[in-house]
């Protein structure tokens, strides 16, 4: 599908939609337990590919008619091995999570993914899988799936690099909590994207998992169960997702009027510095924490300097931001954002020029020169990728002309309404 942006004056109130992170998390901490629910899960391409493996292992999992719960009637523990290969289309997260979940089965499980995901790096967890006593191999021996996963994975101590995905570390915390011996994890080097551990920790915490962060890395202890409070948990609003609603209203909210984002309720997600990023470059934005209600109003941005070592997904909304601010926004310590659905700092750097934006790429920075930037309409390509497509689309609203945006249904993946959310606030859109 072709989506194509006009540029608009938007007002209005629009809710963002559940935590793609938090959802993984739950379906699959259900999945370690015996029975529970999941409030509020977001249901896209990704989270139901996590739901499938869970089913593969052994659970049921079960949405209802509106989508507002998820019934989970887990595997307890140890997963039983899969009948067929478990497929995980474009999820990194359910290949990462699913890959230590499926170490711990007794069997072999087979794991693989689209063009895409199966070329994204899983050497180190493989590794780790190996190294705690299981199995973990690549089919081509490049450390990119498909994978092979099993043996009965017993825990212990492993050293790991923090630097290429915290998602190595949450996908064996989880496990851990299951196995005899738990898990003790020592870094190798810095941890990037350190908050989506926080958030790991904390759903173990609601789930009734202890698990703690350690002077040289982070530890669970085995033999623990899967249980929330009242068998609930209740998935929170995803700030991944309302960075560009946010953007939006910062650069294309109507005179004298702003855009009330509801759903942003207070969480362990790093992704939240995006209010204090909007806010630096000198957008009015206030944060109701109580009500989870973020209101922006359009200001004059300004370019600033961020270092998204801990929030990579925020790079396409941020870059985008710099293209319509005066001066230069420099992000910095990025090269982890190059292994994603695609290469979203090259994506960015690429698509922006297509759009009159300047920018200078480099291995592990992108600047965006706003100053020397005017924003034209152009057809820009989504490269496959959920948050290339939103992040351009909100650069339609202030280009000059029409902006197409190749490949949009790929918002499926976090943010499934994204385009009637927008179009909601008063967004021209056409579908094709």
């Amino acid at each position: 599908m072709d989506v194509t942006i006009s540029p608009s004056r938007i007002d209005g109130r629009t809710r963002a939609p559940p935590s793609k992170s938090y959802t993984h998390r739950a379906i699959l901490a259900a999945g370690y337990g015996g029975q529970a629910t999941v409030l509020n899960p977001l249901v896209s391409a990704d989270t139901k590919a996590t739901m499938r493996a869970v089913d593969a292992f052994g659970g049921d999992t079960d949405l209802s008619a509106d989508e507002s719960s998820l019934s989970v009637s887990g595997f307890d523990g140890r997963p039983e091995v899969p009948a067929d290969v478990v497929n995980c289309e474009n999820s990194g997260t359910t290949m990462r999570l699913v890959t230590a979940c499926a170490a711990l089965g007794d069997g072999l499980t087979v794991l693989t993914g689209d063009d895409s995901l199966r070329s994204r790096p899983q050497g180190p967890l493989l590794d780790a899988v190996t190294d705690l006593g299981g199995r973990g191999e690549s089919t081509r021996r490049n450390g990119q799936a498909p994978l092979v996963v099993g043996d009965a994975m017993d825990g212990g101590t492993v050293s790991i690099p923090g630097d290429v995905s915290s998602q190595y570390i949450s996908a064996l915390l989880m496990a851990g909590a299951v196995t005899d011996e738990g898990i003790d994890i020592e870094l190798e080097t810095e941890l990037k994207s350190a908050p989506y551990v926080d958030i790991t920790l904390e759903l173990l915490d609601e789930f009734g998992v202890e698990a703690e962060q350690t002077a040289d890395g982070f530890s669970v202890a085995g033999g623990q169960s899967y249980d929330p409070t009242g068998g609930e948990y209740e998935v929170p609003g995803d700030f991944s997702s309302i960075s560009y609603l946010l953007a939006a209203g910062a650069i294309a909210a109507a005179e004298g009027e702003s855009v009330v984002v509801e759903g942003a309720r207070p969480s362990a997600q790093g992704d939240a510095a995006i209010v204090d990023i909007v806010r630096d470059m000198g957008a009015d934005v206030t944060w109701d924490r109580d009500a989870g209600e973020l209101t922006v109003s359009r200001a004059t941005l300004t370019g600033t300097t961020v270092d998204v070592g801990d929030t990579p997904d925020l790079l396409p909304t941020i870059a985008t931001l710099g293209a319509v601010a005066d001066g230069d926004t420099v992000i910095e310590n990025c090269e982890h954002v190059r292994y994603k659905e695609t290469d979203r700092v090259s994506a960015m750097a690429d698509e922006l020029g297509k759009m009159g934006a300047s920018v200078t790429e480099e291995q592990d920075r992108l600047t965006i020169h706003g100053g020397e930037t005017d924003l034209v309409g152009a057809t820009v390509e989504g490269r496959h990728d959920h948050r290339i497509v939103m992040s351009l689309a909100i650069a339609g609203l202030v280009a000059e002309g029409e902006t197409t945006v190749t490949g949009a249904e790929h918002v499926d993946v976090s943010f499934p309404n994204f385009f009637d959310a927008i179009e909601s606030l008063g967004v021209s859109v056409r579908r094709e």
